[in-house]
């Protein structure tokens, strides 16, 4: 007993000196071990169904970084014991590590010192301590609130079809799936494509996917305006000119890619008859638009990937890239680190000095943190499909598109992810792993470190040629 508890005590004290940073790295890590070591045990998988480590690992991973790649069907291959852990670990990649060990002390009654607060803090990028704990119970509030909405609506799908009790789970596990943007479904192999033109489901789908990937402060904001109008306190034609910049951009980006991305695929894939080419006209709309949103890190599909032509699946991987926006559970770079590289490199060639938008200046701190992730995410994303390339004998365009939906953590693939060796899905869990908690951790040591390092020294300067 003694031992253990010396063995508490000392990772008591290096956690205590570890950065947030480094505790949301490990804590992910460390969940996925767990996790895929339940996954692991024999009762997890289904009668006759044997989980080799690597797999029960991949599926941790895939789950706790919300992704959405699988190596097993997961409504064939995993017991109802596996699902619950599968769903258990969804809801925790979602919702984050920090937010979740917080959450769990409030429920417990105990007292979040400084550091929990300072923790909670830095992972939702707060400016102050103060108001910390009531901005992480409202998170968790709003997180249940929209899943039970989802799983309400998706009933009304699911239980006709599957009676009570399946379809109430059917409903759940999915909506909890879609609202984390995890992409994982127990329907089967084919996912939401037998529901292509159910209008309920692509809706209440579309709905969860694109209201979590706009971020809680934007609901938040939106929110606030909306009951200021309503209570008369402010005219709704100053709504839009009172939001937050944060708010506009992410409104702004959303509606753009959604919408663009939507009418693009719908004439892209209008007369593929591999896709949607035989489809009535109400579901080529549909799954036009469901693909236009689920790229964005939720990878469920309507659509098989692996038909679609070339200027669609080129079009899926940018809105990979891009993801959803900060402070939400969806991956990528973010809406708001793709919308500031643009406006800077249009700044720069009109010579601007500052990047500017919305009558508003983008500060050089943001500007820098924006360049470190996007830059990291394409050195991994190169590296990790030339790995992939070299272990795997797989295509280069499938390499791109796996590796491209593992690092904005989307879970879409072109029909290679079980086919995969043992070395292929060791690197592409490596990649959702990095996809995960990459960009987070990275811009927010960037962001940390331009705001202590002093602006008095300066080197000398000197010229180089660019471009």
């Amino acid at each position: 007993m003694n031992n253990i508890k010396a063995v508490f005590h000392c990772l008591k004290k290096k956690t205590e000196r570890m950065s947030t940073a480094q505790i949301i790295a490990l804590g992910f890590a460390g969940v996925i071990f767990v996790g895929g070591l339940l996954l692991w045990l024999p009762f997890s998988a289904a009668q006759g169904k044997h989980t080799s480590f690597i797999d029960a690992m991949f599926t941790a991973a895939t789950c706790v970084c919300v992704t959405g790649l699988v190596t097993v069907t997961t409504a064939s291959h995993w017991s109802a014991f596996g699902k619950i852990i599968i769903l258990i670990l969804i809801q925790l990649g979602g919702m984050g590590v920090i937010s979740l060990a917080m959450g769990g002390l409030l429920a417990a009654r105990k007292r979040i010192n400084t550091r929990g607060r300072r923790m909670i803090q830095e992972s939702y990028n707060l400016d102050n301590l103060g108001g910390s704990v009531r901005l992480l119970i409202k998170v968790i509030k709003s997180i249940l609130i929209a899943e039970t909405i989802g799983a309400v609506l998706l009933c009304i799908v699911f239980i006709p079809e599957f009676g009570l009790v399946r379809g109430l789970c059917q409903a759940v596990f999915t909506s909890i799936s879609a609202f984390c943007n995890a992409g994982i479904d127990i329907l089967g192999e084919n996912s939401l494509m037998p529901y292509r033109g159910n209008v309920l489901l692509n809706l209440t789908v579309m709905g969860l996917i694109v209201t979590a990937g706009l971020g809680f402060s934007v609901w938040w904001d939106v929110g606030e305006k909306l009951k200021n109008v309503i209570t008369r306190k402010m005219h709704w034609t100053r709504m839009w000119r009172t939001l937050h910049l944060q708010s506009k951009i992410v409104l702004t980006m959303t509606a753009v890619l959604v919408l663009g991305g939507g009418v693009l695929i719908f004439l892209f894939e209008y007369n593929n008859p591999d896709t949607i080419g035989r489809e009535p006209l109400g579901t080529k709309l549909l799954a036009s638009f469901f693909q236009s949103v689920t790229t964005r890190t939720a990878g469920f599909l309507t659509i098989d990937q692996a038909a679609m032509t070339d200027e669609t699946t080129i079009l899926s991987l940018l809105f990979m890239i891009i993801g959803g926006s900060p402070m939400g559970t969806a991956g990528g770079i973010k809406t708001t680190t793709f919308l500031v590289l643009i406006l800077s490199a249009l700044c720069t060639t009109r010579g601007k000095k500052d990047v500017e938008i919305f009558n508003r200046r983008v500060k050089e701190s943001y500007l820098r943190s924006a360049v470190v992730v996007a830059t990291t995410a394409m050195v991994i994303l190169l590296l990790m499909v030339m790995l992939l390339c070299i272990v795997s004998d797989i295509s280069l365009a499938d390499a791109v598109y796996e590796i491209t939906s593992a690092i904005g953590t989307v879970g879409l693939t072109r029909g290679v992810t079980s086919a995969l060796n043992i070395p292929g899905k060791c690197i592409v869990i490596v990649t959702m792993y990095l996809g995960r908690i990459g960009p987070l951790t990275l811009g927010m040591a960037v962001m940390l470190k331009t705001m202590v390092q002093p602006e008095k020294t300066h080197l000398a300067e000197e010229n180089i040629m660019i471009g």
